[in-house]
C-alpha cells in the first residue's frame, strides 16, 4: 500500500484540476450507513417490507408520505455527524488551488461542514426542503420536530429535496458536474460502487489519464483506473497528504 500511497501522491502533485466523485463509502467512516452492506440502508428498508425502489420512488412518497417520514427520519435525516478524514482532506486540496469540485451522490452536508466549498450534490440534501404547494423552504428541524406527514403553514406537504426513484437529476447541477470531469486533469473517485445510474455514468467524461478508484471493494470500472486502492478512502488521502507535508496532520 505504501507503494500506492505514494504514487497518488504524485499524481496529486503534477495535477492542477482535480475533481472528485464519491459515494456513500465516503461517510461511512462518519457512522452513516452506507446502501448496500448488510448493515446499510436497504437493509432498514427492507424492514419496512418494501424494495428500495419503492419505498424511495416518487410514487410511493405521494401516495404513502406517512410510511415514506416514518423511514426517513428513521435511517436518512441524520444531522448529528461529523466530517472524518476523507471530508477534510478534499476540503484542503480545495483549500490549496487542486481540487475544483466534490461532485457527491451523498445527501448529508458533511463536505459543506469540513469547508468545502464547490460541492454538486447529484441527489440533493436533507438540508433542504420546500412546501410543495407554496415554495418555502425549511430547514431539517422542521421535519425532524413534526410527526407524520410534515406540513407547511398553507397546509402543503414539505418535502425534502433528496432525488427519489422516477425523478430526474437536477439539470444545472448535471451540467456543471460534466464540466469539471471534462476539464479534470485528474479525476478520483471514491466510496463507491458505481453501480447507480446516471451518477456512475459520469466517469465515462473523463478522458485524462490520471483516473484514480479508491473503494473498499471492485468495481466494474477498475480495469480502466491508472491506480486502484481497495482501502479506506479516509485513510488512503489522509495518508497520500499526511506524507506530502512531512507527518503533519492531514
Amino acid at each position: 500500500m505504501k507503494e500506492e500511497i505514494r504514487r497518488l501522491r504524485a499524481m496529486i502533485n503534477a495535477s492542477g484540476r482535480i475533481a472528485f466523485l464519491g459515494g456513500a463509502g465516503v461517510s461511512t467512516e462518519s457512522g452513516i450507513p452506507d446502501f448496500r452492506s448488510e448493515d446499510g440502508h436497504f437493509a432498514a428498508i427492507r424492514a419496512f417490507g418494501e424494495t428500495p425502489e419503492v419505498l424511495l420512488s416518487h410514487s410511493f412518497f405521494m401516495q404513502h408520505p406517512e410510511n415514506f417520514f416514518a423511514y426517513y427520519r428513521s435511517s436518512l435525516l441524520v444531522t448529528d455527524v461529523q466530517p472524518n478524514r476523507a471530508h477534510f482532506a478534499l476540503a484542503r486540496l480545495e483549500q490549496a488551488g487542486k481540487l475544483t469540485a466534490v461532485i457527491t451522490q451523498n445527501v448529508d452536508g458533511l463536505h459543506q461542514k469540513a469547508g468545502s466549498k464547490n460541492v454538486l450534490e447529484l441527489h440533493g440534501s436533507i438540508y433542504r426542503n420546500r412546501c410543495m404547494q407554496c415554495g418555502r423552504a425549511y430547514g431539517p428541524e422542521t421535519i425532524a420536530e413534526s410527526t407524520g406527514v410534515p406540513r407547511c403553514a398553507c397546509g402543503g406537504i414539505i418535502k425534502p429535496e433528496v432525488v427519489l426513484y422516477e425523478e430526474g437529476l437536477d439539470s444545472e447541477v448535471l451540467r456543471q458536474a460534466v464540466t469539471h470531469i471534462m476539464r479534470a486533469d485528474m479525476l478520483i473517485v471514491g466510496g463507491t460502487s458505481l453501480a447507480v445510474y446516471p451518477a456512475a455514468g459520469l466517469i465515462d467524461y473523463y478522458r485524462g489519464k490520471r483516473l484514480v478508484l479508491i473503494n473498499k471493494s471492485e468495481t466494474p470500472y477498475d480495469y480502466r483506473a491508472d491506480l486502484v486502492l481497495h482501502d479506506s478512502i479516509g485513510e488512503v488521502l489522509h495518508a497520500a497528504l499526511e506524507a506530502e507535508n512531512g507527518g503533519g496532520e492531514a
